[in-house]
């Protein structure tokens, strides 16, 4: 089993920057793989990035290409989303997700113009 919590979300402004963190924990030795997932107000979940747990094979969603970063250091088990250049349209709940079927609580990111 594994546990994952999200923190650093919040308000900022168009422009602004954001990093998100997700802490892992239990048995953290079986994940293979860490995601980060959206779900705006009144849409569908939508999928961010993913990368190896131990680094590599990172896959950005087209919206966050270029702006978004995750990262992982499995040793602290922890996963970071860090974000940059926010638009209004970034607004969502974001969660952090371990192998396709972990997912933590979420975090509400909130953009304004």
């Amino acid at each position: 089993q594994v546990q994952l919590v999200e923190s650093g979300g919040g308000l900022v402004q168009a422009g602004g920057s954001l990093r998100l963190s997700c802490v892992a924990s239990g048995d953290t030795s079986y994940i293979h793989t860490v995601s980060w997932f959206r779900q705006p107000p009144g849409k569908e979940r939508e999928f961010v990035a993913r990368s190896r747990w131990t680094g590599g094979a990172v896959v950005y969603a087209d919206s966050v290409k270029g702006r978004f970063t995750i990262s992982t250091d499995a040793v602290k088990n922890m996963a970071s989303l860090e974000m940059n250049s926010l638009k209004p349209e970034d607004t969502a709940v974001y969660y952090c997700n371990a192998n396709e079927v972990f997912w933590g609580p979420g975090t509400p990111v909130t953009v304004s113009s």
